[in-house]
Order: structure tokens, then sequence, then C-alpha cells
């Protein structure tokens, strides 16, 4: 008797999952564990495994194909079973002596359109690589598997001795389509449906606070001249001051639970990472009790693996507050959406030299904005103007994070 290969839920929101490769063809042996296939869920592109073992009699559907959790997708049984699907979308299975019943014969495919050069490549690597007339065999893939994503297209340089194609603009001619539609992918959809269950139900109100970082500047500027392990970045610095901040506020540490609120003993930060075609919120666990060089080396090592789409569900769920920083692109000062359950998200800006009142004097002080978003049905405006307090006390005094 054959068994059913289903789209398994890979991670804790996932409702559908696009079918990225097929790791097994058809008439090829399979031993439990191994994996089938590569899908891209909301979050991730994780790897669908066998449950059972036996031959791969039949892949049901198509690399390429999104289809939603619990869909049949492969057929897994004896060598010589023969498998035909019924037009309701059953499967019937024989074994080699018993001829299959015959069914109308489906119209066959049309092959895919050919892409030139290297074919492995992300949808939206694809999409833009056809845009702007770029060969993606001219380029050097850096996503798993050596996969072209996004990063591979914005960077300049040559591959093998030869320069990569210039991205060109869409020249528009007389009679030519006046738009594009490009299907949602699995991790724009949940964005979309985070966003609408967050900004509509959420009563969520804004504070904003500057902070003079001269202290903070000249402290990194020490622990990166130690050279001594993982480089720290400001937003580091920026994670373990929340961190312990939370722990003198733990009001601030907390999930909206629609009958209760509940208030974490740990503190667990989510950290916004822009990847290809969305975001991702990967969980530094146990912030406040991790020294500055661990939250950088794991911070690098989260970031990175979010990029490729490699993390582990529990890797980025799970999370108590988040930071969400853009100071890097130059943005002076933003509000952020919170992520439910959190009750809270804080957005940092960049760090700029402004003329500003410094012990009675007109100086050029190095200043930075925060934001802090808060669910009004957990936090009171006084109680975040208290941890915003408590926050740029320490980032003015990075002596406060030395126990």
């Amino acid at each position: 008797m054959a068994t059913r290969v289903v789209m398994e839920a890979l991670s804790p929101t996932m409702e559908e999952g696009r079918l990225i490769e097929w790791k097994k063809g058809e008439g090829e042996a399979v031993a439990v564990g191994d994996v089938l296939a590569e899908v891209e869920t909301d979050k991730a592109v994780m790897e669908l495994t066998a449950r059972a073992g036996g031959t791969l009699l039949k892949q049901v559907v198509p690399a390429g194909t999104t289809v939603p959790v619990s869909q049949l997708v492969a057929l897994i049984g004896e060598p010589g079973e023969q498998v035909a699907m019924e037009p309701n979308g059953k499967e019937r299975v024989a074994d080699a002596t018993t001829p299959a019943p015959a069914t109308p014969a489906p119209p066959a495919p049309e092959p895919p359109a050919p892409v030139s050069g290297r074919m492995k490549a992300s949808p939206l690597a694809r999409r833009l690589a056809a845009e702007r007339g770029i060969d993606l065999g001219s380029l050097h893939g850096s996503g798993p598997e050596g996969r072209v994503v996004l990063r591979d297209l914005e960077r300049p340089g040559a591959v093998a001795g030869r320069p990569v194609a210039a991205a060109r603009p869409v020249v528009r001619t007389a009679g030519g389509p006046a738009y594009t539609d490009t299907p949602l992918t699995p991790i724009r959809k949940t964005i979309a449906k985070r966003l609408a269950q967050s900004l509509g139900p959420v009563p969520t109100f804004y504070l904003t606070t500057e902070v003079d970082m001269e202290r903070a500047w000249e402290a990194r500027g020490a622990l990166t001249g130690a050279g001594n392990g993982p480089k720290v970045s400001f937003n580091d610095i920026i994670i373990k001051c929340v961190a312990l901040a939370l722990r003198q506020h733990p009001a601030c540490n907390a999930w909206w639970q629609d009958d209760h609120i509940r208030y974490w003993h740990e503190i667990h930060l989510s950290m916004a990472v822009a990847v290809e075609d969305g975001l991702i919120t990967p969980v530094i666990r146990d912030a406040d009790l991790k020294s500055l060089r661990e939250i950088a080396a794991e911070s690098q090592d989260l970031a990175g693996r979010a990029r490729d789409r490699r993390l582990k569900p529990e890797e980025y769920t799970g999370g108590t507050f988040s930071v969400s920083n853009l100071g890097m692109l130059d943005i002076d000062e933003f509000t952020a959406i919170i992520n439910p359950p959190e009750a809270g998200i804080l957005a940092v800006g960049r760090i700029v030299q402004t003329a500003v009142a410094h012990d009675g004097q007109l100086a050029l002080r190095r200043r930075m904005r925060l934001t802090m978003s808060c669910d009004h049905r957990v936090i009171d405006g006084a109680t975040g103007a208290r941890f915003l307090q408590t926050l740029k006390a320490m980032l003015e005094n990075p002596l406060a994070m030395v126990y």
C-alpha cells in the first residue's frame, strides 16, 4: 500500500509551501529521513523528509508549485507499483501485474522558458534578472547550494574574468503591457497578514527620544581596537542595553493574550533582519544574560542564515520584544509595527553629528533617535517612557552594562 506524502507544516505559522526543488526523482529508492524536496515556507527554505521507505512512485506536484498544508505532493510505495491519478485528484495504486485503469491523459504542460546560465535562482532574482537583462549564468550565487539571490544581482564586480551585465531600465513600447502581476511569495503573504493583525486590532502609540551616543561611539571604538572575537556593532550594543532595560521594566517585556497578559521573566529579543522579498526576526534568547561579544557572534550568525533562508522555526519564534534598526540605511527616525503577541518594538535611527547645547556651549555631538511602538492594552504611556529613560541612560553611559 502506497504511503501518501503531504505538504507538512514546517513552521508554526505555515499555511502553504512552495515546492522549490525535488531532491528525489520518480523511481528512486527512498529511506526514512531522506530529503524528498526543498520547500519555501513563510519564513525559510526547509526540507521535506520521507516518513516511510520504499520507492518514490510519483511526484504529484511539479517543482515551483505552491500548495496548502496537508495536500498530497508525492507517493512512496513498493518497486513496480503503478499509480494513476483520478480526475478528482485521488490516487489509485496497483502492482506491476495489474494494468492501471485508463484515465484521460492531461494536456502536457508547457516547458518552462529557458533561462541562460545558472538555473538555480530565487524567484525574485529570476524576475529581476529578466527585467534588467542580466545573464544569470554570469553570476556567482551566494545562496544555498549556489543559488543566485537578490544580493548577487546588486553586487558589482567580475565573475570568472567577465564583467557582470549592467542593469538596464525597462523600455516602454507602444502597445506593450501596462503592468506585470507577480504572485505573492509565502513570506510576503505572511507579512501582509501580520501587518493586518497588528495595525488594525492593536491600539498603538509611539514614544520618541534622542540619545547622545558619544560615549557609546568611543566604547565601540575601543572594543573594535581590541581585535578579540567578533566585531561588535552599534546594534549589538543597543540590543544589550534594551535587554538590561527590560530587566528593570518587566511590564514592557510582555505578550497580549486576549484574555490575559503574559509577563515574561526571560528576555528574548527579536532582531529585525531584511531578507530577499521580506523581513524576518531571528531571536537572541536570554539576551540580558549574554555578553556583548556573545550577542555580536550570535547576531551575525542569525542574520547570515536568515538571509540565506536557513533558520529553524525555533530560531525566529518566541521573542518577547523586538528591535528594528534602519540607521545603516541613513534613516533618521521611523515607527515600527508591533509583532504580535509582543507588546513593544524599538525603532532605531542613524547616528548623526548634530549641533546641540552641551555643558553650556554649542557643540557637535553624535545623536541617535529611538522610537518605541507600544501596545496600549499592555503598556501605558508612563511605563513606556520610564523604559526609554533607562535605555537612554544606559546608552549614554555604556559602563552601566558592566556589572
